[in-house]
C-alpha cells in the first residue's frame, strides 16, 4: 500500500493535561485530514447505494479517491497562491 498525503490533523487542537501540576495542551493526532475529507464524501457517494452494485468496500474506496483529489487540489491551489 502506498503512502498517501494525509493532509495532517483535522482538527489539531491537542488536549488539556496536568502534568506535574502544570496545565498544558498536548498535541493529538487524531483524525486526519484525508480521513475528514472521505468522510465528508461518503454520504454522498451512498446515495447511490441501490443504483449499483458496488459493495461497502467499493465505496469506501470510493471516498478515499475523492479525499485524495481534494487534497491534491488543495495543495494546488496554495501553490498557485505562493
Amino acid at each position: 500500500m502506498s503512502k498517501h498525503n494525509d493532509g495532517g490533523p483535522a482538527f489539531p487542537l491537542g488536549e488539556y493535561v496536568v502534568l506535574n501540576g502544570v496545565p498544558v495542551t498536548q498535541p493529538t493526532n487524531g483524525l486526519s485530514l484525508r480521513d475528514y475529507f472521505a468522510a465528508a464524501a461518503l454520504p454522498g457517494l451512498l446515495g447511490y447505494w441501490n443504483q449499483t452494485q458496488k459493495t461497502e468496500r467499493d465505496f469506501a474506496k470510493d471516498a478515499y479517491l475523492l479525499a485524495d483529489a481534494m487534497l491534491a487540489e488543495r495543495a494546488q491551489q496554495k501553490e498557485a497562491q505562493s
